[in-house]
């Protein structure tokens, strides 16, 4: 395939900065993990940025057991909240100190909360709305914020349809479920990133990805996979990318499609236009994250995530295990890409109802359990940020609440030790390292510890302006430390 140059503006977004991507949406700072000086149960919750949080969260998952009963990020207040449950009668005592397992996630630095509805309880209530209820028109996912089962009904959800899903929901039981009405119907939206065209359809490319084969490839929605074999960049254009595999409906809704040319550089990143966005590392969602959509139909939207392991009932078929959002999207947006502020990769849009003039509910694929399903790494499959530094492993999550180098939830040693190591590995050798991992006052970027104090071909110490390239490059010895968006005028390849 023909490569297009195209210069653009490289987005760097700096550790506590503001980051604007244009008018639809503007990327918040977040902050780095600190300490809270709340009272009572807040008095040891830390403020956290969305993927420590997310992190964070899947440990806790781990630590709880069946207390686990879900997890939200409060973005206001920059805090993880975590569900838990009276296990076995066990008196879990939030506010005390008796219950080691409680202890330890307060220390980790979540929110607790006790809830009534189980993890076990919710996933049995989902299976009797999969056998009961299972009308097209109809979604639902677990809302860690309420404890219950968010269902949505769209406008074609009437009469007997309606009157079915209400009974069912009332025979889960009181405080277990509850209904939504949406005015639009519930749609595939074929018709983030740039477009991509195949058997009269058009959709959007998600990210980039490196096949298990090492052959360059992407991911898009499964909805488009089984829609055309061959895809094009341009509308009319002769196919550049050849469908590997595809999902829909069933078990997700995604696709792997190798480029025919395997010389391909397929650069991990979203096209936002004028601007591009670097992709770090695939990340669960977390309820409660603002997320940000790229689309090839609407272009940059953001919102937040509502629940998750959704189920949607398409007029195609059910698809299961899908990210619910509050984030508009509209035909050709399929297979767009859905990312955190941060650079990681959370989802590929699969459908929803309404459009971004009244607005709506819009399902995403995570990307995580894409990447696993068809064995793919994002990008070149380099690292990730926080992934590794100094060809060290930087354990995600650690906590060090005494600075002592010892993790206090695993009781090993820590990169970095004496320096507190948020969930990502933010803190290493000393140095904090937010979105862009910088260590000892450079940053490791994805070419992670081989910068030593040098941006990626650019002279040691001198300022961005222009020259510097890549979310998150260094600012090395001699530098102005930045906060915010850095602009550089930057070549960059697009498929």
């Amino acid at each position: 395939m023909s490569h297009k140059r195209v210069t653009k503006r490289k987005v760097i977004i700096a550790a506590g900065g503001v980051a604007a991507l244009g008018a639809a949406a503007i990327l918040l700072p977040q902050a780095n993990a600190s300490q809270d000086g709340g009272s009572n149960n807040a008095a040891a919750v830390k403020t956290l940025k969305a993927g420590d949080a997310s992190d964070l969260a899947s440990q806790l998952a781990e630590l709880l057991g069946d207390a686990f009963a879900g997890s939200y990020y409060d973005s206001e207040g920059q805090q993880l909240v975590v569900n838990v449950i009276n296990v076995e009668g066990d008196d879990i005592n939030i506010d005390g100190d008796e219950n080691q397992v409680i202890v330890q996630a307060k220390k980790a630095g979540a929110k607790i909360r006790q809830v009534d509805n189980s993890t076990a309880e919710l996933e049995a209530a989902a299976a009797t709305l999969k056998k009961d209820a299972t009308i097209p028109g109809t979604a639902w996912g677990v809302d860690p914020k309420t404890n219950k089962i968010l269902v949505t009904a769209d406008s074609t959800v009437t009469g007997t349809k309606w009157d079915q899903l209400e009974s069912t929901v009332k025979t889960l039981g009181s405080g277990m479920a509850t209904i939504q009405k949406s005015a639009g119907t519930l749609t595939t939206k074929v018709a983030g990133g740039d477009a991509i065209f195949g058997g009269g359809a058009r959709c959007s490319l998600g990210f980039n990805v490196t096949a298990g084969d090492g052959s360059p490839a992407f991911l898009t929605a499964g909805h488009c996979g089984v829609a055309a074999e061959q895809w094009s960049d341009t509308e009319d254009g002769e196919p550049i990318a050849t469908v590997d595999q595809a999902t829909f409906p069933g078990d997700g809704d995604f696709a792997l499609v190798k480029y025919d040319d395997p010389a391909t550089v397929a650069a991990s990143e979203v096209n936002l236009g004028d601007q591009t966005v670097q992709i770090t590392e695939a990340a669960e969602a977390t309820v409660g994250t603002q997320v940000f959509r790229m689309g090839s139909t609407t272009g940059l939207k953001d919102g937040q995530v509502l629940a998750l392991d959704a189920t949607v009932n398409y007029p195609e078929g059910t698809v299961t295990g899908l990210i619910q959002t509050d984030v508009c999207a509209e035909p050709g947006d399929s297979g767009g890409s859905l990312f955190t502020q941060e650079g990681q990769a959370i989802g590929l849009t699969s459908g929803g109802s309404g459009d971004c003039t009244v607005g709506g509910e819009t399902f995403f694929q995570p990307v995580t359990t894409a990447l696993e399903a068809v064995g793919a790494t994002l990008g070149d499959g380099g690292l990730g940020a926080g992934d590794e530094v100094g060809g060290e492993e930087a354990g995600a999550g650690a906590v060090d609440e005494n600075g002592d180098g010892i993790d206090d939830n695993t009781g090993e040693a820590i990169v970095g030790g004496g320096e507190e190591a948020g969930a990502g590995g933010d803190a290493v050798g000393g140095e904090e390292a937010g979105a862009g991992d910088q260590n000892n006052g450079q940053d490791n970027g994805q070419n992670n510890g081989q910068n030593n104090g040098q941006d990626n071909g650019q002279d040691n110490g001198q300022d961005a302006g222009g020259e510097k390239a890549g979310a998150g490059d260094q600012q090395g010895a001699g530098n102005e430390e930045q906060s915010g968006l850095e602009e550089g005028a930057q070549g960059t390849e697009t498929h």
